[in-house]
């Protein structure tokens, strides 16, 4: 069974830091596409970061230049750093099996950004 647990969330101030994981089960996270995904609150989803079986990393417009996407393929775990973190960036974070938001999403891990 396909299973993904967040965790790392948190309340952090304008232009902090955080580093959100993503634990997989039950596949392995270098043999397959993976995301991050985030909903603001009142908002629809939102494609944030991608990285391919290759190795291959995108980002979306938003947070290009502050995320960085990596993953340890020993631990089967996808991370997400959180630099340069702003009141937009606020949102449950989602990461997901596959690219662009997959199919398979864990219960996601909230950052809260406020001064």
């Amino acid at each position: 069974e396909v299973e993904l647990v967040e965790s790392g969330g948190g309340v952090v101030q304008p232009g902090g830091s955080l580093r959100l994981s993503c634990v997989a089960s039950g596949f392995s996270v270098s043999s397959s596409g993976m995301s991050w995904v985030r909903r603001p609150p009142g908002k629809g989803l939102q494609w944030v970061a991608n990285i391919d079986k290759s190795g291959n990393i995108d980002y979306g417009q938003a947070v290009q230049g502050r995320f960085i996407i990596s993953r340890d393929n020993a631990k089967n775990t996808l991370y997400l750093q959180l630099n340069g973190l702003t009141t937009d960036d606020t949102a449950m974070y989602y990461c997901a099996k596959g690219l662009y938001g997959g199919s398979v999403t864990g219960q996601g891990t909230q950052v809260t950004v406020f001064s």
